[in-house]
Formats: C-alpha cells, sequence, structure tokens
C-alpha cells in the first residue's frame, strides 16, 4: 500500500480522494528553455513522498535536481544541464558542462582523466552524460495497491569504424516511498570487443552536506588517490566548511559485501534528520571513488560506484583491469538510492 500522508492507502481507498494520480505524484515530461540548456528534454519525477527529483533525458538519463520535502540533496553546478551541443571531448573539456545532480554517468568506454590510448585521444570521464535518450517511455501502473512509476530510454555511444555500445536505462520508483532505482544494461552491439568503463557520478550538496555531516561506508581498504589526499585521509569521513582554495582529494574504497552482495553507503546529517543512502551490487561495481571537494561554490561529495578507477582507459589497460565486451555480450548494472528521515536519518 501506498504511505502517503501520514497513512497508508489501497488503490480503491486512495482514487475515491483524488481525481487524477497526478494529484499526488506522477512523471510529468518537460523541455527546458533557457541559456545552455535550451532544448533539453527532462522528466520531473514526485513520488509523493517528499522526495522529487528531474531525469534529464538528453543528458544520458542522468539525474539533475533532487530534494526531500523541499530539503536539496545534490550539489548543481554553474553549467547548468547544458545541451548536448556543448560537450567538449578535449582534454578536460567535461567539465564545461558538468551538471553535477544527483547522478552523472561517466562511461562507457573511458572514464576518468584525459589520456591516450592505442592512439585514441579520450576526454575526461567519456561521452555518455552528453548523449540524448532515444525510444523513451515512462508509465505509471497499479500493481495490486502499490503504483509504480518507470521511465526508460536508449543510449548508444558508437562511430563507424569504433565502438557501438547501447545503454538502456531503467529508472523507478514507488508512490509513497523516498526511494529510486536505476536498472542499466550495457550491450556491445557492434562486431569486436569493445573497452567497457562506468562510473555513477553521485553529488551530495548543502544542506545535506554540512560541517556536521558523516560518511557512513563500510570499507575494507581505503587509498587517497594522490599525496594530496594522503594529507587528508584521516578525515576523509568528514566535511569542513567552504574552504578557499581548497583541493579536491579522491579516495578510492574497497569493500567485502554483506551477506546479500550488497554495498551500503550513507551520507547522514545528524542536525537535520536526514541521511542518502545508496545500495549497489559488489559484484557489478566493485570499485567506489569519493571525490571530496568542499572548496567555496564546489561544496560537493561525491560517491561513485564503478567498474573501474579514475585514472582513465591506458593506465586500466596498462594494469590488467579493463573490462571488454566480447561481441553481443552484456552487463547489468543496479543502484539504489533512498532519502532516510527521522531516526533512520540520524543514526
Amino acid at each position: 500500500m501506498a504511505t502517503l500522508f501520514g497513512r497508508k492507502w489501497t488503490r480503491q481507498d486512495l482514487l475515491t480522494h483524488i481525481g487524477d494520480i497526478s494529484q499526488v505524484g506522477g512523471i510529468r515530461r518537460v523541455v527546458l528553455d533557457d541559456g545552455p540548456e535550451r532544448g533539453v528534454r527532462a522528466a520531473d519525477v514526485r513520488t509523493g513522498s517528499g522526495f522529487n527529483f528531474t531525469v534529464l533525458l538528453d543528458r544520458g538519463m542522468d539525474i539533475g535536481p533532487a530534494e526531500y520535502q523541499g530539503i536539496p540533496l545534490a550539489w548543481v553546478s554553474p553549467t547548468g544541464p547544458a545541451a548536448p551541443a556543448f560537450y567538449d571531448p578535449r582534454g578536460i573539456g567535461w567539465l564545461r558542462s558538468f551538471h553535477g545532480g544527483l547522478l552523472t554517468t561517466c562511461g562507457l568506454t573511458q572514464t576518468g582523466v584525459p589520456n591516450v590510448d592505442r592512439g585514441e585521444e579520450l576526454g575526461l570521464h567519456g561521452r555518455i552524460s552528453h548523449t540524448p535518450a532515444r525510444q523513451v517511455n515512462h508509465q505509471g501502473q497499479w500493481e495490486g495497491d502499490e503504483y509504480t512509476l518507470c521511465l526508460e530510454g536508449q543510449m548508444r555511444e558508437v562511430s563507424v569504424f569504433g565502438h557501438d555500445l547501447r545503454l538502456t536505462r531503467r529508472i523507478t520508483g514507488t508512490l509513497g516511498q523516498p526511494t529510486l532505482t536505476i536498472n542499466d544494461r550495457v550491450e556491445n552491439t557492434g562486431y569486436e570487443p569493445a573497452p567497457h568503463m562506468i562510473l555513477y557520478h553521485c553529488n551530495m550538496g548543502f544542506p545535506l552536506l554540512s560541517p556536521t555531516s558523516r560518511l557512513m561506508v563500510p570499507s575494507a581498504t581505503v587509498e587517497p588517490r594522490d599525496e594530496i589526499a594522503a594529507q587528508g585521509l584521516a578525515l576523509h569521513t568528514t566535511f569542513e566548511e567552504p574552504t578557499p582554495h581548497y583541493a579536491e582529494q579522491c579516495f578510492f574504497h574497497r569493500f567485502e559485501p554483506d551477506p546479500t552482495g550488497h554495498v551500503t553507503v550513507q551520507l547522514v546529517n545528524p542536525e537535520l534528520g536526514l541521511a542518502l543512502q545508496l545500495r549497489f551490487r559488489h559484484q557489478e561495481l566493485p570499485e567506489m571513488v569519493q571525490w571530496k571537494q568542499v572548496g567555496q561554490g564546489t561544496y560537493v561529495l561525491g560517491l561513485e560506484p564503478a567498474n573501474c578507477r579514475v585514472e582513465g582507459r591506458s593506465a586500466a589497460r596498462e594494469r590488467g583491469t579493463l573490462v571488454e565486451l566480447a561481441p553481443g555480450e552484456t552487463r547489468d548494472y543496479s543502484l539504489e538510492m533512498t532519502v532516510l528521515a527521522g531516526e533512520a536519518g540520524g543514526s
């Protein structure tokens, strides 16, 4: 049953009180219409629980702004969700249109720093976040006394004489529950083996992120990326006030999964009584990169489950950790995001 307004509702009871389900929740397709984001298709999702978020259909079906009962959860960058035409693939040009948001997807054949792999010049974090979805559909439907919200679409990372990978993404939620689930399938639809790297760049921001917040992470090991991060290793689960000239710190987490094979990570803000929880399958996403950036304006915690690190494709190939998909091979990924409130959020 749907939990709304402090009580549980059967389908029949709820429908007698409303004219249309959109009165309490649902999905609305929109088109953004100002500045660099003009023309970007999006979908606003209201779960009825107070958890609302925007899916950017022309930006790889990433998740843009998100809130819980009016409280922002995600960091939103000054670039905004610029249209794909503004993508700069050279070097770190990706940063000119990095919208932040609750999720920016990185991949599908490259994540991490710019590099050259077998003669191919690769920019920061790959192309998939700037790829518009096709065959997009959305629906809401009753399954007994539960109402399910669903968005689905496909993105294709392809070039003539190059790799051909297809990402099918399904984003679901349930009326009355502060949770979204992303289910992805990546398929090599080409005729040659293809490198495959994917990273889910989840970006938590103010006021969820504050000096009172704590990162709860069941790490078996934590490795700083460089000397700057090594200096902050002891404080990697805590956060300062916005700091002038702050140099980003990145940490590589490895886990022992729980008995179900999952990893659960939380950013907890006891002052707000809120937490944002990520849950993912360890076998699919064995790495997690933590991006701690508490600078002025760029005040964000990135939690980034991945099948790789962020040193780029050529480094992964040299290390022998680069995933390659054979023609017709598929990989499935699942990521669940849940807002925990009250006692759960303050634990």
